[in-house]
């Protein structure tokens, strides 16, 4: 043995690492650096370690992650009621609704419930108070159309009406038996309008996950049960009906806007026109500038108005752009959310002039429709991100503590339309790249390049294993491929995050790109939420002080804090939707969202008109 050891280190040089007896027995120093290559080579996209993964041959083309898309509409689907239980004057009788209105309007009359619309043969005062009601409904952004019931013609009526006093006197309120055919169908069918209505006005006409995979709720279940015994035994039917509307603060003053809009003089000499080609910066002179401040005064706040209660008092009329105008104009533009910079262009043009009436009105509807996805109550605490306007509000103690400019998703990579909680806040962030970056932008540069996110500074790991960029074979699947970039001054996420869990990875963060913000149009994210002031809202999610959250970030170290209570998100979609004190704002459809709710509009009442 012993020279055996001897002829062995002879022929070794004399270093630290000289071959022993075991080492020859094992395979030698290199077995385990060989073990080590072997395992990263059998990873799936792995290619032999310090050999670029090249193709002689033509590559295969680059695959695709697509996102979401829309949908063609379907209205809720609908039954026939079971009317074969019914009392004998309602039995037989064939009218159609959605699985839930059907099964309360069966659970209604099995129970024996007495007919709420019909009375002696004709129909009641209850059910003329709801026809009536029914047409008010326009003004709470619903069609009237949804809920028509054409009353039974006056011929049926009138038989009744000629029949012997004493045979009508016997026609008792739970006695249909002598009550024509088409009454009975009446019956049956306000009660599913009634029962529609109430539905409606709590969760929406529109189930919004029919419209796209952007859409992600959880709709509402309403409770329909006791509706009918209410409606029956309600005093004043269209008051009762009229209290189900939702009664936040939000949808009020929408439909407050709306009504005002519906009931607006549309006289010409009313109108505030500037021409939409409009260019005008400060100092300058145009005769146009009477009507910018008009535009001012008719769409700015009250308290843009107060503020700036001198300078429009005193303005003569004159065509000078002069400072105090300038302020003014500023003011208007910073309140929505265009850049303050005092110049006149095309975006404050139009905040000016905003949409027609028709348009408005359809932005409206399309909102309170929204209003009705939400919770009831959006909460005392809550952020709320309102896309469109490209802006993120932190609500307290139930009112707007302070609001944002945030950058949303671009057209070819939406941000969708949800709500959640906000759970944590991830100082010093690592960026995981979601797989649509990495086959979508990535993918191109490292088949030309594989050792691009080495020299980045990216990590790479394939099934969990830590690889070099330069040794995935990125001609293969991506989907074993993980790829995050760590903390640092240029980390896509800045220097935090704010993480409300959610199957479509979207979450408020930092930004290095800081300069987006200076626009006015800001959809150019990849879908998540960019703020421009995200130690603000960290600090105020957290509970804490500014200074806490700089103190953290200055650490260096990546950390996570849980956020102390449940605080809602609400990544929101509106075209039309109220600032703080109450006035209306309307925005450009950035994804020409609002054509797909209107559309589902359409293709619902088409149902509702055909089922009864």
């Amino acid at each position: 043995m012993l020279a055996l050891g001897l002829s062995v280190s002879a022929g070794v040089p004399s270093t630290a690492s000289a071959v022993t007896l075991m080492d020859l027995l094992r395979g030698g120093p290199g077995k385990v650096e060989r073990e080590r290559e072997r395992q990263e080579r059998s990873l799936p996209g792995v290619t032999q370690p310090g050999i670029a993964a090249t193709r002689d041959v033509d590559p295969e083309p680059l695959p695709r992650v697509a996102g979401p898309r829309y949908y063609t509409y379907k209205a809720d689907s609908t039954r026939v009621i079971d009317s074969s239980k019914f009392s004998s004057g309602l039995a037989g009788v064939k009218v159609s609704a959605t699985p839930e209105i059907a099964k309360a309007v069966e659970a209604y009359y099995n129970a024996g419930g007495a007919p709420i619309w019909v009375s002696n043969g004709d129909i009641s005062e209850r059910a003329s108070a709801v026809l009536a009601f029914f047409e008010t409904v326009g003004d709470s952004g619903l069609n009237p159309a949804d809920y028509a019931v054409s009353a039974p013609s006056q011929d049926v009526t009138a038989s009744i009406s000629a029949e012997p006093q004493a045979q009508v006197q016997n026609v008792a309120l739970t006695d249909e038996q002598n009550i024509p055919p088409a009454m009975m169908q009446f019956e049956l069918a306000l009660s599913v309008k009634v029962l529609t209505y109430v539905q409606d006005t709590a969760r929406g006409r529109v189930d919004p996950n029919k419209l796209s995979g952007y859409h992600d709720f959880k709709r509402k279940t309403v409770n329909l049960a006791p509706v009918l015994k209410l409606a029956s035994m309600s005093p004043d039917v269209g008051a009762y009906l009229r209290s189900r509307e939702p009664s936040n603060v939000e949808y009020q003053a929408l439909k407050a806007e709306l009504v005002k809009l519906r009931n607006e003089d549309r006289d010409s000499t009313s109108k505030i026109a500037v021409p939409t080609d409009l260019v005008l910066k400060p100092g300058e002179n145009n005769v146009e500038m009477a009507m910018v401040v008009k535009a001012i005064e008719h769409r700015s706040s009250a308290g843009l108005k107060t503020e700036h209660a001198m300078t429009l008092a005193g303005y003569q009329q004159t065509p000078e752009y002069t400072p105090d105008l300038v302020d003014l104009v500023k003011s208007f533009q910073a309140e929505n959310g265009l850049k303050a910079d005092g110049v006149i262009g095309r975006a404050t043009v139009r905040a000016m002039t905003g949409d027609s009436n028709e348009a408005k009105i359809a932005k409206l509807e399309v909102a309170m429709e929204q209003v009705r996805w939400l919770p009831a109550d959006l909460g005392d605490r809550f952020v709320f991100i309102n896309q469109p306007a490209f802006m993120a509000y932190y609500h307290n103690e139930g009112k707007e503590d302070f609001g944002m400019k945030v950058v949303i998703g671009s057209k070819a990579n939406q941000t969708y339309f949800f709500q959640d909680e906000i759970q944590t806040v991830e100082f010093n962030p690592y960026w995981g790249v979601p797989q649509s970056i990495i086959v979508n932008e990535m993918l191109p540069k490292l088949r030309r390049d594989p050792s691009y996110l080495d020299r980045q500074g990216y990590e790479v790991s394939v099934n969990g294993r830590t690889v070099s960029s330069s040794s995935v074979d990125w001609y293969g699947s991506t989907n074993a491929i993980s790829v995050r970039q760590p903390p640092s001054s240029d980390n896509a996420l800045g220097d935090l995050k704010i993480l409300f869990p959610n199957s479509h990875a979207i979450y408020m963060h930092d930004t290095p790109a800081k300069s987006f913000f200076s626009r006015d149009m800001r959809a150019l994210s990849h879908g998540c939420i960019r703020l421009v002031d995200p130690r603000r809202m960290a600090a105020a999610v957290l509970g804490t002080s500014i200074n806490d959250v700089d103190k953290q970030i200055a650490a260096g170290q990546n950390r996570a804090v849980q956020v102390p209570g449940k605080i809602p998100v609400y990544v929101a979609y509106f075209t039309a939707w109220p600032d703080k004190d109450g006035h209306v704002q309307y925005f450009d459809d950035v994804y020409d969202r609002d054509s797909y709710v209107m559309k589902a509009f359409d293709a619902t009442t088409k149902t509702r008109s055909s089922s009864i």
